[in-house]
């Protein structure tokens, strides 16, 4: 994934505020919480030092010695970190393949947005501490425990919590899963905040770029197994066909048994990190600042005439993409596809995730990046109808339950390539004025808190659309009078020997919708989202 960078003309006080807020504030669009199409990990933000300090630091012997250790290290612990990230993107598919509801689909939700704002609490992680213990140790042990904690005793349950011994989707306790799963979320979001401060002490000067690095690899990485590796694992058609000579019922491992294995390895790690490992002072890294202060800048950057304009422009300009960014993957699981061939659609995804945001960058570099995002947004929208239609072509070139023909998986792919062209279009262009804005005695505040709104903007569209898509559709009893819109009708259908029919698909209607809305967005903000562009520094500063 990128990595969001940003000047400073003050690197001593934007690495300290900076890294205490860094922000896995993913931007929603690249999340897809509930598309299994794409590994949807946090987008951090990362500090670029002024031009000389670069060039100082390009003239340094940049050798690893010293801190090979540390690097493996701090991989690991970002590995550590995208478990529980995978396994709640996993979890989606998991739900839509027990017909679970749309609404409750929106319910868990919910469990991916503390890492939306953890802004809210990443000042009192730095503040309250154990100096003796350790700055970073003092929220990285606990947090680290308590998540294998819950992954243990949720391995223990997951069973009759997903309703599997009964098979019926009433017994599926999404309100509990929801629940832990937040927990879990909020707890991994938290150690995040610890790691990325303890990457600027635990790493050298000369080698402090290669928390980015870490960062990138060992979370990519976490989430990876955590959603790719046991979707395939769990599954026992993709287990027979290619890791076994005789079928078996059942995948080479369960979410249970996954979660367990998991869980011991954070305990053992934790332990050792905890014990083994000492943290290093640094007095640029670690210089003190109040909670109360860092409060007080965030309010003083809201109360910014432009700031306020262009929250409403975060706040709104998703809307358009939350049916298509939302729902479609999980319509292709109910279409038939299986869950663990989507999610092995993200596999050739990684290199262009990588590539695009380098070549985009040099459009976005400029005064005006958000020409960039105003030009992708109606190719993202058209892109979005085509969704709907290859999830209505899906049933027709179904060959046999779970089969579906190479052809298939190609147009998907192709039109999910051109989909992140766009995605990433807007996403380095939005990073690249938040760059631009951001007031560089307050960068790291400043640029969390854009990133935070932009994140809560791809994200509360989304779960409206999950929430509302059962109430569009509309299904009507083939064989004998009357409707099936809720459970109770659908039973009473089918004991009368009847069927229930899909007469309107909630999600086509909400593609339309959203389809409608985005171009409404671009005739109503557009004009005023290139005027941002226009208005000079003073416009954006807040004083210190």
């Amino acid at each position: 994934m990128s990595r969001k960078r940003v000047s400073s003309e003050n690197s001593q006080m934007n690495r300290k505020v900076h890294h205490l807020m860094s922000n896995d504030d993913a931007e929603s669009e690249m999340i897809f919480q509930h598309a299994p199409l794409h590994m949807h990990l946090p987008s951090k933000e990362r500090e670029e030092q002024g031009d000389e300090e670069e060039e100082e630091n390009e003239s340094q012997n940049h050798s690893l010695d010293g801190d090979r250790g540390s690097i493996l290290l701090l991989t690991f612990l970002y590995v550590l970190q995208g478990i529980p990230l995978g396994l709640s993107g996993s979890i989606p598919m998991i739900l839509s393949s027990r017909h679970v509801s749309y609404k409750d689909q929106a319910k868990f939700s919910f469990a991916f947005w503390p890492f939306s704002v953890k802004l809210l609490w990443a000042p009192i992680v730095d503040a309250a501490y154990s100096s003796k213990f350790g700055r970073r140790k003092t929220w990285l042990v606990p947090t680290q425990y308590l998540i294998g904690l819950f992954m243990i005793i949720l391995s223990l349950h997951i069973s009759e919590v997903l309703g599997e011994n009964e098979g019926e989707n009433s017994n599926v306790n999404v309100g509990f899963l929801t629940a832990v799963f937040f927990a879990m979320n909020f707890l991994a979001a938290t150690q995040d905040i610890a790691v990325d401060g303890w990457a600027l002490t635990m790493l050298s000067r000369k080698n402090v770029g290669w928390a980015s690095t870490c960062n990138t690899v060992g979370q990519t990485a976490g989430y990876f197994l955590g959603n790719v590796v046991f979707l395939a694992l769990e599954s026992p058609d993709f287990c027979n066909k290619y890791l076994r000579n005789i079928p078996q019922k059942e995948g080479l491992v369960t979410l249970g048994s996954f979660m367990y294995f998991w869980g011991i390895v954070f305990f053992i790690t934790t332990t050792l990190v905890g014990l083994f490992k000492t943290e290093k002072t640094n007095e640029d890294a670690d210089q003190d600042q109040t909670i109360a202060d860092t409060y007080k800048q965030l309010v003083k950057i809201i109360k910014l005439p432009a700031v306020k304009t262009y929250i409403v422009i975060l706040l709104t300009a998703k809307i358009g993409f939350a049916a298509a960014d939302g729902i479609t993957g999980l319509k292709l699981i109910e279409a038939g596809v299986p869950k663990e061939r989507l999610a092995l659609l993200a596999v050739p995804m990684v290199p262009i995730e990588i590539i695009l945001p380098l070549l985009l960058s040099r459009y976005t570099a400029g005064p005006r990046p958000m020409d960039v995002f105003i030009k992708a947004m109606p190719w993202r929208l058209v892109i979005g109808l085509i969704y709907a239609v290859l999830v209505w072509w899906a049933p027709s070139t179904q060959m046999a339950s779970g089969e579906f023909p190479l052809y298939f998986y190609g147009v998907i792919l192709f039109f999910f390539a051109l989909h992140q062209v766009a995605v990433y279009s807007m996403f380095v262009s939005t990073m690249g004025f938040h760059a631009k804005i951001s007031d560089p005695a307050i960068g790291g505040t400043y640029m969390t808190l854009l990133n935070t709104l932009s994140n809560l903007g791809g994200n509360w569209p989304t779960t409206v659309m999950l929430w509302f898509v059962d109430s569009l559709t509309w299904k009507t009893c083939s064989g004998s009078i009357g409707q099936c819109n809720n459970a109770a009708e659908e039973k009473l259908c089918t004991d009368s020997g009847g069927k229930c029919i899909t007469s309107l698909d909630g999600y086509y209607v909400e593609s339309l919708v959203c389809f409608f809305i985005g171009f409404a967005w671009l005739w109503w903000q557009a004009r005023k989202t290139k005027r941002l562009q226009g208005l000079s520094e003073r416009d954006w500063k807040c004083g210190t």
